[in-house]
């Protein structure tokens, strides 16, 4: 949906609508979009209220924060290793994006997850309309204790936001598959969201996670949301705080630029008790720890023979992205990836000249190439050495270096390694089944 110009002008002008943006700007990176078509220059930031109205003359169409909170935004740089980002980063709110194409649906599971925090003894709750299909839910950095396992809880981003978003969609899943049920049948929801039985069913079972999602994924370093009292470009409608008791019976009418008054904010830091939100942290960490030993030893027997290395070498073809992702290229970061490329090539097979001829051709392709004596030092190293590791699990490592971009089959999976073996094992047995049906 295309804002006229006007429009823009006659709602960014408002000095309550500057004011309310310079407020959720604070210690925030920012981005401006223009038309909804990504972002403008990273980091920028909104200091005064007629900044507002200088990027909008400019073509701003909507305005974009960081979850994190920062000693000095503007000295982020792109591609800054975690330690540099650690030192400028001063905190982090937590913010769950409810996401889904019918709004009821999304009413409900934020309702659901607002109940959720305030049983962990959380009252700074914060609820903002995203301005088209979906909720964000919020909570200060300032309900969160210092530290949590020995570690400041300021760098415990994006895992400390995973692994709380990760356990309260556990936490409500039964009540709202519940919920959704008894508003809808299964007939019903496929038409709402336009998707077939099939995908709406786990084993056997309505999965409400089908339908709407807790954004997960998008929890990582420097990511963005909508700032309150922006506007939405695919709908129209302005992105507004709303008050948590009233999710059930919110109506985008509300949402109209010529009905918004910001009277109430988003994340209002002077609401917080330090330290409430330590019962909902250190729960989700518990429950990420049991999850992972019991996915563990589910997997461990399928593990075992996952990494057991090929008697023939798997092909490029099978590589995970992260690996892909590598063999373009890197800025930052080359020496770590080295070491974990070498352990990803012994145990799928490779031999040291194919993975040194590898390593070159990767490293040409570097804007700042390693010396070629590394490069065959470390092959050379490797060559001689008996000691077979594995290179690191996915997410933390591989987001570090910029190149952990998951597919459908990295959720699965727990190793680079574990991706591409069992690649070939589903490849192996589709082409089993192929030659069944064609003998049958």
């Amino acid at each position: 949906m295309n804002i006229h110009l006007s429009t823009l002008l006659q709602y960014y002008k408002r000095p309550d609508v500057q004011q309310a943006l310079v407020d959720a700007a604070h210690d925030k990176e920012i981005a401006v979009s223009f038309g909804g078509e990504g972002y403008g220059k990273r980091p920028d930031a909104i200091q005064y209220p007629k900044d507002v109205l200088e990027f909008v003359k400019n073509g701003a169409t909507s305005f974009h924060c960081s979850e994190e909170l920062w000693l000095n935004p503007l000295q982020i740089t792109t591609g800054a290793p975690r330690q540099e980002l650690d030192a400028l980063r001063k905190g982090w709110d937590l913010v769950l994006d409810i996401d889904c194409p019918e709004l009821t649906y999304s009413r409900i599971a934020a309702d659901l997850l607002v109940q959720a925090l305030q049983y962990h003894g959380i009252n700074a709750i914060s609820v903002k309309f995203s301005g088209n299909h979906g909720f964000h839910i919020a909570v200060p950095f300032e309900s969160f204790p210092e530290t949590v396992h020995g570690k400041p809880t300021k760098d415990w981003f994006p895992e400390g936001p995973r692994k709380i978003a990760a356990y309260l969609g556990t936490m409500i899943k039964a009540q709202l598959t519940s919920r959704l049920l008894a508003l809808n049948d299964i007939g019903q929801i496929m038409q709402r969201v336009d998707k077939p039985r099939e995908k709406l069913l786990k084993n056997g079972a309505f999965d409400p996670f089908s339908v709407l999602s807790i954004d997960t994924v998008l929890i990582a370093p420097r990511h963005l949301y909508r700032m309150p009292y922006s506007f939405n470009e695919k709908s129209g409608l302005v992105s507004i705080p709303i008050d948590p008791e009233r999710i059930l019976s919110f109506d985008k009418t509300e949402a109209k630029a010529e009905n918004v008054k910001p009277l109430l904010a988003f994340l209002d830091r002077t609401k917080a008790k330090p330290g409430e939100a330590t019962k909902l942290l250190v729960s989700a960490f518990d429950f990420v720890a049991k999850e992972t030993e019991r996915k563990d030893e589910k997997d461990k027997h399928a593990d075992r023979k996952e990494f057991e290395i090929p008697t023939q070498a798997l092909s490029e073809n099978l590589f995970p992205p992260c690996v892909k992702l590598a063999a373009q290229g890197m800025k930052d970061g080359k020496k770590r990836a080295l070491f974990a490329l070498t352990n990803f090539f012994v145990n799928v097979g490779w031999d040291h000249d194919k993975m040194l001829a590898w390593l070159k051709d990767w490293n040409a392709k570097n804007p700042e190439p390693l010396r070629d004596q590394i490069i065959e030092g470390h092959v050379r190293y490797h060559k001689q050495s008996k000691k077979r590791v594995l290179p690191p699990n996915c997410r933390q490592f591989w987001e570090e270096l910029g190149l952990c971009k998951p597919d459908g089959l990295c959720n699965r999976i727990k190793n680079p390694v574990s991706y591409a073996s069992r690649r070939a094992w589903l490849l192996n047995r589709d082409k089993e089944e192929k030659e069944d049906q064609d003998v049958n």
